[in-house]
């Protein structure tokens, strides 16, 4: 910005000192008719007319190096911000707002970026010109700026009258984002349901508010141009008489009527760039209250400043009385108690709404408890480091999500670094290897955004592949092989068996045949353990947990 800046000097100077030539050339040179003195004149204006191109055009390169590498900064910023915000945010943040504010937004700032180091270069060309007018003659530079504060004040009521329509603008933009990334993203529901028509109206809606409030701004704009248009030509016109006058009275050089009118002309590109970037201004500042919006979210879930690894262990884990309410809700979890012994696996059996998943999301410090603790390896999740958290705990949730690149590349996302042999041990253990033997490209088969060229149940043991690559000492599966075979699941517990060192693992079932395959079944209802043994003892003890399963096999 500084160099910038010290060009746009540079250039100022050189444009300055132009019209101040040509006076001295007009009275020296040509009044006189002496040729030999007007030539040092045009060298001169020459040199200066080089100088004020090369600084124009450097000034321009970096003005747009300085907001596009703005632009970049704050997107890279508000990505990885966003990244780190909890759930809770995301809930209530839909996608496409947040990509709008990624894109559109930032957009609009960095227009307003770019005219920063050109509007510094202006004033000081503007400043410059008024103080040369007022040495020239300074009673005919008051009468030539008489008309010059008009400018001003109709770029400042332009701007006023702009704000509220660029805001609205950039709401009806995010809005027809969300528009089309729920679109897109739910697009098999959309076509199951021949939604099409619908889906098409909703997002005209916004794209027409858009159209009517981006003609209904330019309106605006377009009432202003005249006067931006009309008030430098009547400052020329009054230079001219009055200037024309003095010369003629003889109390003035010819040269001072011809510099005196190029300064004044020179006058009109910085009145007209105060103009656009008022106009732009006041985008741009709806635009940074957005992205601000975002970046001054806290997260809800980090760590504390000092917060030491996670201790080694054998991943026990422990919840402590815990008690938890989403915002707004009544508790999920009321005095929640239970113990998982290192290398057990537990089956977590309970109706809906008894707060299953809600276990798992607190194991991974999704969300902090309201009340009580939840411990691994006799450390609280709060106060341990929470990347060596989540490398030590690995959920795979039933509503798989992949992302679209290869095979590979999702199920070494935990574990980059990963070996061929050490993915191929994964997608065997998950028993994804059968299925991919018939893919024509095999681990390096693009799975398609969000992995939907796959079936469900491929999806899951890609899923699982990618959290037993991640190795570790905790594994929760919530109803993660609901898409998956008997048999394919019976194995995938084998292979969990046959992990070095054991793990530690926490099953959400809802089918018989999983929850057959767990060491120990815990029942949940109303947020608290009810029952707890193996399967076939509760199956003794309360006809309740035969009944929940049957109820949930049926659905």
């Amino acid at each position: 910005m500084v160099v910038a800046t010290l060009v746009g000097l540079v250039w100022a100077a050189a444009k300055v000192a132009i019209p101040f030539a040509a006076r001295q050339a007009v009275d020296e040179a040509i009044v006189p008719s002496d040729l030999q003195a007007l030539w040092p004149y045009i060298a001169a204006i020459l040199v200066l007319g080089v100088v004020q191109g090369v600084a124009a055009g450097l000034r321009r390169y970096l003005a747009i190096r300085i907001s596009v590498r703005g632009e970049t900064r704050l997107r890279e910023r508000l990505f990885a911000h966003a990244t780190l915000l909890g759930l809770e945010y995301h809930t209530r943040m839909p996608a496409g707002q947040l990509m709008s504010r990624a894109n559109t937004d930032l957009l609009q700032i960095r227009n307003v970026v770019v005219f920063v180091p050109l509007v510094l270069s202006n004033v000081v060309t503007f400043a410059a010109v008024v103080a040369v007018l007022a040495a020239i003659d300074w009673i005919l530079a008051l009468i030539s700026l008489l008309c010059l504060p008009g400018v001003f004040v109709a770029a400042v009521r332009m701007g006023r009258r702009l704000a509220p329509l660029m805001e609205a603008t950039q709401l009806e933009l995010a809005a027809f984002s969300e528009d089309v990334e729920e679109s897109i993203t739910g697009i098999r529901v959309v076509k199951a349901f021949g939604h099409e028509p619908e889906m098409a109206v909703e997002a005209a809606r916004h794209s027409d508010r858009i159209r009517d409030v981006t003609v209904e701004a330019g309106s605006v704009r377009a009432r202003y141009l005249p006067v931006f248009q009309a008030m430098p030509t009547l400052a020329v016109v009054l230079a001219l008489a009055a200037g024309g006058a003095r010369v003629i009275a003889g109390t003035a050089s010819l040269g001072d009527l011809v510099a005196f009118n190029t300064y004044v002309l020179m006058l009109v590109q910085p009145l007209v760039l105060v103009g656009m970037v008022v106009a732009h201004y006041h985008r741009a500042y709806a635009s940074a209250e957005r992205v601000c919006e975002v970046l001054a979210e806290e997260p809800g879930v980090c760590s504390h400043p000092g917060a030491a690894e996670l201790p080694d262990g054998p991943g026990r884990v422990e919840f402590r009385d815990v008690t938890f309410a989403y915002p707004g809700r009544r508790p999920v979890l009321d005095g929640f108690d239970m113990e998982i012994e290192p290398g057990r696996t537990v089956a977590l059996v309970g109706p809906t709404g008894s707060g299953k998943t809600t276990v798992a999301k607190l194991l991974a410090r999704f969300h902090d408890v309201g009340a009580g603790a939840v411990l691994i390896d006799g450390a609280d999740v709060r106060k341990v480091d929470l990347d060596s958290l989540r490398r030590a705990v690995a959920i795979v949730f039933e509503d798989t999500f992949l992302f679209s690149g290869t095979v590979a590349e999702n199920v070494s996302f935990g574990r980059p670094d990963a070996t061929e042999s050490e993915i191929e041990w994964a997608t065997s253990a998950a028993g994804a290897d059968e299925f991919l033997t018939w893919l024509e490209d095999g681990y390096e088969t693009r799975v398609g955004e969000q992995g939907y060229t796959l079936s469900g149940g491929q999806r899951q043991r890609l899923a699982i592949a990618r959290a037993l690559l991640a190795g570790p000492r905790v594994l929760v599966l919530d109803d993660a092989t609901s898409a998956v075979d008997a048999e394919t699941e019976a194995r995938i517990r084998e292979s969990l068996r046959a992990m070095a060192g054991g793990c530690t693992t926490l099953v959400i079932a809802r089918r018989p045949q999983t929850v057959v395959l767990a060491d120990e079944v815990v029942l949940l209802d109303e947020g608290r353990v009810v029952m707890r043994g193996t399967h076939a003892e509760l199956l003794a003890a309360d006809d309740r947990y035969a009944r929940l399963l049957g109820m949930e096999v049926m659905t």
